[in-house]
Formats: structure tokens, sequence, C-alpha cells
């Protein structure tokens, strides 16, 4: 068994972040965004870095768990979300705008509700 504490904690990082990947990503409405403007690029290398930080705390998470808690939450592609992390740690200078976009146009909003669903269940011990 797992340190439910500890994961709860893992879990609000990570819900916190993807909160703020939504704020930073609301006035965002093309890729152009990103890419048209010395500010549009800042707000991309910001919303990357919580990427990385969302990555990087679902591996966290996988570990603590030995890879027991997620698998209860298909709905997500957790191997493509730490993956994410991967690509930006290690090929930042190839990163895509586009895939950026697309992550948090379409995947941040889901994986932020799958995440505060597993805070529910957990903190209703129903795990």
């Amino acid at each position: 068994m797992f340190d439910r504490e500890l994961v709860l904690e893992i879990l609000r990082q990570i819900e916190e972040a993807a909160t703020t990947i939504l704020n930073r990503f609301e006035p965002v409405a093309t890729v152009a965004d990103f890419t048209n403007s010395p500010a549009g690029v800042e707000k991309m290398d910001s919303i990357c870095m919580l990427l990385i930080v969302v990555g990087e705390a679902l591996k966290n998470l996988d570990r603590k768990t030995d890879g027991t808690l997620l698998e209860n939450y298909p709905d997500i592609d957790w191997k493509k979300a730490k993956g994410m992390r991967d690509i930006l740690t290690h090929h930042y200078s190839e990163v895509n705008a586009e895939a950026v976009f697309n992550t948090c146009n379409d995947k941040i909003g889901p994986l932020a509700l799958t995440i505060r669903k597993i805070i529910s269940d957990l903190s209703r011990d129903t795990l």
C-alpha cells in the first residue's frame, strides 16, 4: 500500500499545475498566438515548464504507488502524459508549438478533471 497523504500532495501539485496551464492558455486562440510575438513565446515557455512539472509529478506518483493508481483511470493516456515531460525536457529546441497548443486545448482539461476525481476517491478512501 502507498502513503495516501503523500500521494494526495502529489495529486494536488498536478491539479494546481494543470489549473495554471488552463488559466495561462485561456487567451490563446491559435498556434500563432504562441509564435507570432515575444509575449506568445514567453507564454508557451511558461506553459511548457508546467507541462514538465505535470509529467514529472505523474512519474513520481507512479513510483510512489508502484504503478497501481493511475491504471484505475484509463480515460487518460498516462504514458503520453508522462512522455510529454521527456520530450520537453530532452528535446526542448524541437518543441512544436502546435503540439503544445493541442495538448493544452484537448488534454489538460480532461487531465485536471481526472486528477480531481482521483483526489476525491482517495479522500473518500474508495480506492
